[in-house]
């Protein structure tokens, strides 16, 4: 504060209204004391130091949370392509050395950059990065948080984008979620419910503020749904995973859903808890809406479970009385 003080006196106007003789160039550490670094400057240093393993992991960590804040802007979210940020950030996931909860902090980085922004999902999507974000899904090597963060970046990845939806069948990320449903972590199973029904919703360009008719396209976060709408439609790709997947010898993706309220698995460090209400409600709110909305058939069997378990649930189910009635239609019919 003294050297500003003393560069405002002495590039002063005096008091005869004469210009200064001298005028001394103001120290880029002082401009940067009154008007703070430029975003994209602060996005870049954090991300050094939570990818340097020399510095101490509090440090690490603290840089990433920073780094999060930051693209909480969407446009500081656009930067990280143009920074060149994605790579060394996707890379950090992949790095054997980094920590459970480094990488829990990475993929919230990159969950947030992701959500609600089609421009920051296709430039993350150029990395290839499903098999790394289903493999942070696994309980083997990665704890509750981190697998509920995974599934936070998985979904940015997901909603409104059928080009990283087509490529879940190629990657086996069909039968990745399907574990999850059996998940110890209650939030991973719920979370999971949730991205499944976001999927299959059917999509408008109404829903998703896309224009009707035909206007020129800018350069922005919304650009590629404006070029093509149908690029945010998940629906169809949603249906046939859940109705054809079945790996041999294993139960489909919809008999398992079915079996997850039905039957639930219990949950908690000791598998002290048998349901949670909130999970058997986003599941049949999946059943559903895989049924009325999406046209989605079920078995003999799987009518003749979902009907005697439907019978005794009206109250639990979470639907309205007339929503119960449509899926226990279908399921009679």
């Amino acid at each position: 504060m003294q050297s500003l003080l003393r560069w405002g006196v002495e590039n002063s106007t005096q008091s005869t209204g004469l210009p200064p003789t001298t005028t001394n160039k103001l120290d880029p550490g002082i401009i940067d004391h009154i008007l703070g670094k430029p975003d994209a400057q602060l996005m870049r240093e954090a991300l050094i130091i939570g990818i340097d393993e020399r510095q101490t992991e509090d440090d690490r960590l603290q840089a990433l949370d920073d780094l999060e804040m930051l693209i909480e802007n969407i446009d500081n979210a656009n930067d990280l392509e143009k920074l060149a940020l994605w790579k060394p950030l996707h890379n950090l996931l992949q790095c054997p050395n980094t920590t459970d909860s480094l990488k829990m902090r990475t993929l919230w980085v990159i969950g947030t950059a992701l959500q609600n922004n089609p421009a920051a999902q296709l430039a993350y999507l150029d990395l290839d990065p499903l098999p790394t974000l289903l493999k942070s899904l696994s309980p083997i090597s990665n704890s509750a948080e981190t697998r509920s963060r995974a599934l936070y970046a998985l979904s940015g990845l997901l909603k409104l984008n059928a080009a990283a939806v087509q490529q879940m069948s190629v990657v086996g990320g069909w039968s990745a979620l399907k574990m999850c449903l059996e998940d110890s972590e209650i939030r991973v199973r719920r979370k999971t419910t949730f991205l499944l029904n976001t999927l299959l919703l059917p999509t408008s360009p109404s829903q998703v503020d896309l224009p009707t008719a035909p206007r020129q396209i800018h350069a922005n976060s919304h650009a590629s749904m404006l070029s093509d709408p149908s690029s945010v439609s998940t629906s169809a790709l949603t249906v046939s995973a859940i109705q054809d997947s079945t790996d041999e010898g294993d139960e489909g993706f919809l008999d398992a859903l079915i079996s997850s309220v039905i039957e639930p698995i219990p949950f908690g460090v000791d598998g002290e808890v048998e349901k949670d209400e909130e999970f058997q409600n986003n599941v049949i709110r999946i059943l559903y809406t895989f049924a009325t909305s999406c046209n989605g058939t079920f078995s003999p069997d799987q009518k003749r479970r979902l009907w005697e378990f439907l019978a005794t649930t009206q109250e639990e189910s979470g639907l309205t009385s007339g929503e119960w009635e449509e899926l226990s239609e279908a399921v009679r019919s």
